[in-house]
């Protein structure tokens, strides 16, 4: 499972590079927008159309699929929703924020300061709608195959002997 969530982690990152920092040809291009919700006020501004939701939405939708390919390619099953939320969504905003920087040397691409909260807010909701579940079905499946074949609640670990002092302290062996 960590494979393939790698991979698809690895080709949506491809795409995502391929649509946001090719090159583009126009006659003119704003200036850079550092103000956060700067944009997002003025888009609202000119009231819900079809060309506002898709703006918005394509922003938030870009990143969204890493709220799920992220804790895929980890491959853990038993951690915290609270903690796998956290690191998902900074991550989400890391990669986010490297397309906008990236995107400042790219002709006919202005970084925006609100795309990077728009796809962080993509991928926190998608990992929030889907990786809880999906771990709490997967611990359900397959908690017999972590702890063995009996079920039990802890593993049990083997006492191992400690080595005598002599074998351990002393300098005067050499393993050549």
């Amino acid at each position: 499972m960590r494979v393939t969530g790698l991979l698809l982690l690895v080709a949506h990152l491809l795409t995502v590079a391929w649509l946001t920092l090719r090159p583009r040809t126009v006659p003119w291009v704003p200036a850079a927008n550092l103000e956060p919700l700067a944009t997002i006020r003025a888009e609202l501004a000119h009231g819900w159309s079809w060309d506002v939701v898709q703006h918005l939405g394509c922003s938030v939708l870009l990143l969204a699929p890493l709220g799920v390919l992220l804790p895929l390619s980890a491959g853990r099953l038993n951690v915290s929703p609270l903690v796998s939320l956290t690191r998902t969504a900074f991550a989400g905003a890391m990669i986010a924020l490297a397309i906008e920087l990236l995107q400042s040397g790219v002709p006919g691409r202005v970084p925006d300061i609100d795309s990077v909260l728009l796809g962080t807010l993509g991928v926190a909701v998608v990992h929030l709608a889907v990786v809880p579940g999906a771990r709490r079905r997967l611990r359900r499946r397959y908690g017999h195959l972590r702890y063995g074949h009996l079920g039990d609640a802890t593993p049990t670990i083997p006492r191992v002997g400690l080595a005598p002092k002599a074998d351990v302290l002393s300098g005067s062996r050499t393993y050549l």
